[in-house]
């Protein structure tokens, strides 16, 4: 995809909303600092509450931002929903991937297949949420090339399923010697797509490192 004739980079946001809302986290918070690390950084943002208002105007964006739960409760996915999704990756948009949008849109199966991986109640976990030591791994990318190893206050994410065996790990955090993925990036048809299993509190946000990623993984995403 070749990017778009806006002067700044454009980003969707579609945040956790009705039937993407879960009472272990505040969407809307996160959204927001989110939304204020891309604007920092010269992009212009629209953050929608629900993410299926959010796929419906994907038309012209260079990215899309997924900081959603699970998509529970009555009803499917709406068709023109799904359908902006599946022609926005047609057409290459970036796709960053936040926390707990590892498990969300359950119903559009090309979510997880662009993604590479997920969150599969059951076997996918996490230790009580505490200071997270992450280690960077590829400094040889465009997202990681300045980082070093940090700590913030997180949740750690652990034994997520992989479907993609090719995904490029960035970061990640060990646990009783088992390294497990917290930040990875792939390409899927005409799309850059980056996974970041972090940011489960506006507490996360605090961290320079982590913005500073999360700044990278946006622009290289969205070919900016």
């Amino acid at each position: 995809m070749a990017p778009s004739n806006s002067p700044d980079p454009t980003a969707v946001i579609a945040s956790g909303g009705g039937r993407y809302s879960d009472p272990h986290h505040a969407f809307a918070v996160t959204s927001a600092r989110i939304a204020e690390t891309l604007t920092d950084d010269g992009w212009t943002v629209t953050v929608f509450g629900e993410p299926e208002s959010a796929l419906m105007a994907l038309e012209g964006a260079d990215l899309l931002i997924m900081n959603a739960g699970p998509g529970e409760g009555e009803g499917e996915i709406a068709p023109d929903a799904a359908s902006g999704l599946t022609s926005a990756l047609a057409r290459g948009i970036g796709v960053l991937s936040i926390h707990s949008s590892l498990h969300t849109l359950g119903d559009v199966p090309l979510w997880r297949e662009a993604i590479g991986g997920a969150w599969v109640e059951g076997m996918s976990w996490h230790p009580d949420i505490s200071d997270a030591d992450v280690r960077i791994v590829d400094r040889d990318h465009p997202v990681t090339a300045p980082a070093e190893d940090f700590t913030l206050f997180d949740e750690r994410y652990t034994d997520l399923v992989i479907d993609d065996p090719g995904i490029r790990v960035l970061a990640l955090h060990e646990l009783d010697g088992v390294r497990h993925p917290l930040l990875w990036v792939r390409e899927a048809g005409a799309s850059r797509i980056a996974v970041s299993a972090l940011g489960h509190t506006e507490r996360s946000y605090e961290s320079q490192e982590h913005r500073m990623l999360l700044a990278r993984a946006a622009l290289w995403a969205a070919r900016r």
